[in-house]
């Protein structure tokens, strides 16, 4: 079904040279054949290794930054399908220069939103995160902020027929910034404890290809508004630390700035507004869209029946069904 979307079509990627980005156009590649493959970001160095790496003449790179709606609105043009992945997501970083992460994540966020309207966009997907649910720290704040953006964004378009939806996800293995490479040299460099922040942490744990898919699959299955939240494993972050050495001491360091000890990607306090899929959750919108028909969340495009959730639940890696043990752990690590 996805192939209807992509194929022949033209693609944009924000952040497209981030860890998303260059595994997402790696799939692109393999399995579409699409017109044209946008990586819109501002790291030129990266731009250049992708283009060394990667010869096809569907690719194109453009230099520049969410926060310049001008540059953005000239990337859009004859686009069909936009994914958001652009995000200042670095949490210490945030929280030391807040205007900054304002101006990347829901200022550029609305630029996107704009300039995809005005260039007559089809679909567009916008990358979320746990930390988006009841935020503490200010990167998860700016990705709810932006979240409400990108779903509201259905109610400006009018009779326009370009939809908005949001992927929200946890924490993708071996990406950019994440503990897996930390802990990882820590073995190399021959360390004699893992810091850990407490002992009873959790985490959402979600492989890039399973991310990739869920993205790929979301396009085919989105009316507009929704916020689509996959079935994903938790860890504990002392089992992921014995999965790499367990000759080493853990030392707990406290909690750092806008550091949650668990974190939830379906609040309780939306529980009325979730759909429970076999593989995936949906959130329905909170507000009406008063320029479309009202859609029946219900059942998916795919035709699958989804079902509403028990009163009060609570999507919550600490409470997840599905927990990795230790050796399921290290056979991931492997991977990466």
């Amino acid at each position: 079904m996805s192939k209807k979307i992509f194929n022949q079509k033209s693609v944009l990627v924000t952040g497209g040279t981030g860890s998303f980005g260059k595994s997402f156009l790696e799939i692109l590649l393999k399995k579409y054949k699409c017109s044209r493959i946008i990586l819109y970001s501002r790291d030129e160095l990266k731009q250049s290794q992708i283009q060394d790496k990667f010869k096809d003449t569907s690719l194109r790179f453009f230099i520049g930054d969410v926060r310049d709606k001008e540059r953005l609105n000239l990337a859009m043009k004859d686009v069909d399908v936009v994914v958001h992945a652009a995000a200042m997501k670095q949490i210490p970083a945030s929280e030391y220069n807040p205007t900054e992460c304002i101006k990347t994540n829901i200022y550029g966020a609305q630029n996107v939103i704009e300039c995809s309207i005005m260039n007559r966009v089809k679909k567009v997907i916008a990358l979320s995160t746990d930390k988006a649910v009841s935020p503490i720290n200010l990167y998860g704040a700016t990705k709810l902020a932006s979240d409400k953006l990108f779903v509201s964004a259905n109610n400006i378009v009018g009779k326009q027929n370009t939809q908005f939806s949001v992927v929200r996800y946890g924490n993708v293995i071996g990406s950019r910034g994440s503990v897996l490479p930390f802990f990882k040299k820590l073995v190399e460099e021959k360390k004699n404890y893992f810091p850990i922040t407490d002992v009873e942490m959790t985490r959402f744990w979600f492989e890039m290809p399973d991310a990739i898919k869920f993205v790929l699959d979301s396009f085919s299955l989105m009316r507009g508004g929704e916020i689509f939240v996959p079935k994903i494993p938790s860890i504990n972050m002392v089992d992921l630390a014995k999965s790499l050495d367990s000759k080493f001491k853990i030392k707990v360091i406290g909690k750092r700035p806008g550091e949650k000890l668990h974190e939830v990607m379906c609040p309780k306090d939306e529980y009325e507004k979730v759909i429970e899929f076999k593989n995936y959750f949906v959130i329905m919108p909170s507000i009406s869209f008063v320029s479309k028909k009202e859609y029946n969340y219900f059942t998916s495009l795919s035709g699958e029946k989804g079902e509403k959730v028990k009163k009060n639940f609570e999507y919550h890696s600490g409470i997840n069904k599905d927990f990795l043990d230790i050796e399921q752990i290290k056979l991931l690590n492997k991977k990466y």
